[in-house]
């Protein structure tokens, strides 16, 4: 792992991967070995190509004119770490190009298999965009080859504040709808013959059918991790029918998480596992229940079946969306109240139209006929698209929720699967570490005092929330500290606030009874360090200031990262490089 910016730098390196981003492309590469670093080349580099330009096929060789850098850190202690994914990922570094890069080699014969695969995802994704014009085809073909990267940022928000934001991302749902397509399709063309459904195991034909075509589609797709474990929990389903055992049971769930904990114990921190898992327990857990508690209907008709298919997308959403939504609110640190409403309207154009006409699409694709399929798909997604637009413009939608603690969540979930694994009465005793680590979560004091790395983004909790000490230099851990203590605003409209009081020199707040000065210049030293109780400076103020209960400069945050303090009894100090650990992700620079 690169642990300090080098460059600019003349590199020779394999494409892994590449895919427009816009106006330019992000790369993955595999560069050679790096003149300075020698063996400590990081295995893989991502670039931003910020002009436009041809995208390199991937398995060729290219030459780049880049700047690297360390992968990013958290913007304060216990947030998302971007540097343990990378490292996972082997990629140790991360950066933009100058100019565009030059091709100097083809492909290697070992390496022709992924270009091919790569080039018939751009080459789908290009067909789709083609037939389908605009945001619904942009659309259209992330659901199909998984390329999201030019999705329209306005469509994102609308997702993700309506609680689709997970039909946008191939999971669980698509290679769920996926498999049973070709599955139910294959066994129902069997099935016209008697001569063959009668004397031939059809059903067991048409599993392994639908497992090839669920193969072909996460290869399509891109191989993500959601998809990849989708995939696993889909091929045990399909190898239960083969070996005539239930196809949908925790036992098949605990294998297919015992399998991926084995092959990529880095998942289980992964929020996409955590949600998928949460979500397919939940539901199997209902089934079971259902089974258990179901009475037969002596005459069923279609306003029966309409009902209880109504009634079905209802409770499973509410299932699925209790079951994640700790998970998200710790990732995320967001809420969507109108999630249940949003997927019973979307989920049967989802599931009757997008995704149907999505496989139609790519059987078809080879022989010229995905006209009709691509149009259908693409009337689909519109509709969509029209849902989570009106959902997401309901007050209330995508509330900002204040982030909670990972032992909170631990808590929460263990209760959760107490109630799904057991079947007796006892199960409801899981209610109480559910309402223990919510009420622990509600209650929870955030910090005081957040601190960045670069010492001149500050920020303290008055009365009236989150207020930044001047203009915050480093916008981005700005904006994710407001959204984790739950606020909406943006840096802009939270400077300053009643309790804070600031000069050419710096700073002064009052926080609790806590004198903290902010220092802009190295003259405010002196006076702060004889009357601040904390003093923080982005200037070396070590083995100077002695006063104050708490000294946080420039060397403290070179060494120590960021920081985030709480005045409570006692005073609780807690550093990013306290809370990653050492880690081969995490050396200090």
């Amino acid at each position: 792992v690169l642990t300090q910016r080098l460059g600019p730098l003349h590199l020779t390196a394999r494409v892994v991967g590449s895919e427009p981003r816009g106006y330019g492309s992000r790369l993955l590469l595999e560069p050679s070995p790096i003149g300075r670093l020698g063996e400590a080349t990081p295995k893989r580099i991502r670039l931003t190509v910020r002009s436009h330009s041809a995208v390199p096929e991937p398995g060729g060789w290219v030459e780049v004119l880049a700047i690297l850098m360390p992968p990013p850190e958290p913007s304060m202690p216990g947030d998302y770490d971007f540097g343990r994914w990378a490292y996972y990922q082997q990629i140790g570094a991360v950066g933009y190009l100058y100019g565009v890069p030059q091709a100097v080699a083809p492909p290697r014969w070992n390496e022709i298999i992924l270009a091919r695969l790569e080039n018939l995802r751009g080459a789908m994704t290009a067909r789709v965009r083609q037939v389908v014009p605009g945001r619904d085809g942009v659309i259209s073909a992330a659901l199909i080859t998984g390329q999201r990267v030019d999705i329209d940022p306005t469509d994102q928000t609308a997702f993700r504040d309506s609680g689709l934001m997970h039909v946008l991302s191939i999971s669980g749902l698509h290679l769920a709808l996926a498999g049973g397509f070709f599955f139910w399709t294959i066994r129902a063309f069997f099935a016209l013959f008697p001569s063959i459904a009668l004397n031939h195991p059809i059903k067991k034909w048409a599993a392994i059918g639908a497992l090839v075509g669920s193969t072909f589609y996460l290869l399509i797709s891109g191989c993500e991790a959601p998809a990849v474990r989708s995939w696993v929990m889909l091929a045990i389903m399909f190898a239960a029918v083969l070996v005539d055992r239930p196809a949908l049971s925790m036992r098949a769930v605990a294998f297919a998480a015992a399998l991926i904990v084995l092959i990529t114990p880095e998942n289980v921190l992964d929020p996409g596992c955590q949600m998928s898992f949460a979500a397919v327990i939940g539901l199997i857990a209902l089934a079971e229940w259902s089974a258990a508690h179901r009475v037969e209907q002596e005459r069923k008709s279609w306003l029966r079946g309409a009902w209880n298919y109504v009634v079905g997308i209802c409770v499973t959403s509410i299932i699925a969306g209790l079951a994640t939504a700790p998970i998200s609110i710790f990732h995320f640190d967001r809420a969507s109240p109108f999630g249940i409403l949003a997927n019973l309207a979307a989920l049967p154009v989802v599931g009757v139209v997008i995704m149907p006409a999505a496989v139609a699409a790519m059987v078809l694709m080879p022989f010229g006929l995905d006209y009709w399929p691509l149009v259908a798909m693409g009337k689909g997604v519109a509709v969509m698209m029209a849902i989570a637009h009106w959902v997401a413009a309901l007050p209330g939608a995508g509330t900002v929720v204040p982030g909670w603690s990972g032992w909170c969540v631990a808590v929460v979930m263990a209760g959760g699967l107490w109630i799904a694994l057991w079947r007796r009465p006892w199960r409801w005793l899981g209610l109480a570490p559910i309402a223990l680590g919510i009420g622990f979560a509600v209650l929870a004091e955030p910090p005081e005092l957040l601190v960045a790395r670069d010492g001149r983004t500050v920020a303290v909790r008055l009365g009236n929330g989150l207020a930044f000490v001047g203009s915050p230099a480093d916008r981005y851990a700005a904006e994710n500290w407001l959204r984790r203590a739950g606020d909406e605003r943006l840096p802009a409209q939270a400077i300053g606030g009643n309790g804070m009081h600031c000069d050419d020199l710096g700073c002064v707040a009052h926080v609790h009874g806590v004198v903290i000065a902010v220092d802009m210049r190295a003259e405010a030293l002196t006076e702060d360090c004889a009357t601040a109780d904390v003093v923080v400076s982005s200037s070396d103020a070590h083995g100077f200031c002695v006063g104050p209960k708490l000294v946080i400069d420039r060397r403290n945050l070179m060494t120590n990262g960021a920081y985030a303090v709480r005045f409570s009894t006692p005073w609780t100090v807690e550093t990013m490089v306290q809370q990653r650990g050492q880690r081969p992700w995490s050396a200090p620079p």
